[in-house]
């Protein structure tokens, strides 16, 4: 399978497309055209099923279930077809059945009818924003939207952020050798970042102590952007108060740490013990063991999460349509944020087992991201 799922949840609209295993571009319709009633009710019952048991159903069982009543011999030839077009399978010989990836991604996208967020619901996630004061930054808004998505879905909740929004507490150059020196910036959120500057030739210690000086001055509660501008005006209108060296190491660390590429992001991940419960079995212990693995090597769920910032709306990524996730069978779910001036600065969501409740967890994601859009905004 290839390509994402791509809903835009506001109005109830899913503009949904997808390849098969084979690469075929095929819509919810043309698959649609190959069920018809009976074997779709099957179908969702099975996967329904499998979303809240995580177990796989017998024919039996699913006769009792579908709308219109069928033998367990009938369910089984419905069975039977449904394997034959690679949306459900048998984990066991004697086992029911479970939908696999290609099955699981066809219901999200044909049959799945996205859920409501419920008044309480949207009320706690509000609730949770709205404890963050104004004085307070970016990333305790995003701290708080996590903790509540993670809290609500029983997942682990991710935000991806440009390091750019990081606010500054501080600044220190510490020489290493003649002409090179080490620029420690630490934020306000306890991060640290060091970076390696060349030095003018004849640079002395007063210069460094009077650039670090200078800075810490103009840089506190700052984002990066935020103090290149200030740095880059209060340069100018301060040559004076400064010597030309010291001029120099101001103007050398404000290149260096003006905020770095455009593609720069830092991922933030809350809820990681939410993967532990209701495990049934050791490979579901390996499942999530797999899945922190993944999430230890943020390079890559770095780049999973940034496609999200080339699309409006939701994205949902299920087991292996992304590499990085294709051994823990996981699915991620994501809606990108924006800041005040409509620009997307950020992506938000959760990160969970394949049998997510999709149907609620969608509007949720959703929601979160447009109240910290609204915050940003303010």
């Amino acid at each position: 399978m290839k390509g994402p799922f791509v809903a835009n949840v506001e109005g109830g609209t899913l503009a949904v497309a997808h390849h098969d295993p084979i690469g075929h571009l095929i819509t919810p319709h043309q698959g649609l055209a190959q069920l018809n009633e009976r074997s779709r009710d099957i179908f969702r019952q099975i996967v329904e099923n499998y979303l809240a048991t995580g177990e796989p159903v017998g024919s039996r069982n699913v006769s009792r279930l579908i709308t219109v009543p069928l033998s367990p011999a009938s369910v089984r030839n419905v069975m039977s077809d449904l394997e034959q077009l690679g949306l459900i399978y048998a984990p066991h010989t004697s086992a029911g059945r479970l939908p696999t990836e290609l099955g699981l991604r066809f219901f999200v996208d044909a049959l799945m009818q996205v859920g409501e967020l419920s008044e309480p619901e949207r009320q706690s996630i509000e609730a949770q924003l709205a404890s963050v004061n104004k004085a307070q930054t970016v990333e305790a808004a995003l701290d708080a939207a996590m903790t509540r998505l993670s809290g609500l879905t029983r997942t682990a909740a991710v935000v991806l952020t440009a390091k750019a929004n990081v606010r500054l507490k501080h600044i220190e150059f510490v020489r290493l050798e003649p002409e090179r020196a080490l620029v420690v910036l630490v934020a306000e959120d306890g991060q640290v970042e060091n970076r390696v500057l060349p030095l003018p030739p004849g640079v002395p210690a007063a210069a460094l102590s009077e650039a670090s000086n200078f800075l810490n001055a103009r840089i506190r509660g700052k984002t990066l952007a935020e103090a290149r501008i200030e740095l880059e005006d209060a340069l100018t209108h301060s040559r004076n108060e400064l010597d030309q060296l010291t001029q120099k190491v101001v103007a050398a660390g404000i290149a260096s740490w003006s905020g770095g590429a455009s593609d720069e992001r830092q991922l933030i991940v809350r809820g990681h013990a939410n993967l532990l419960e209701d495990l049934h079995a050791l490979e579901d212990l390996e499942r999530v063991r797999l899945l922190f693995d993944d999430l230890e090597t943020k390079r890559g769920v770095i780049d999973l999460l940034g496609r999200a910032e080339r699309a409006d709306g939701v994205r949902i990524f299920i087991g292996s349509e992304n590499k990085l996730f294709s051994l823990s069978g996981s699915s991620t779910i994501i809606a990108p944020y924006r800041d005040g001036a409509g620009h997307i600065v950020g992506v938000l969501g959760v990160i969970g087992p394949t049998r997510l409740n999709y149907a609620r967890v969608i509007p949720m994601v959703d929601y979160a991201a447009r109240i910290v859009s609204q915050m940003l905004g303010k």
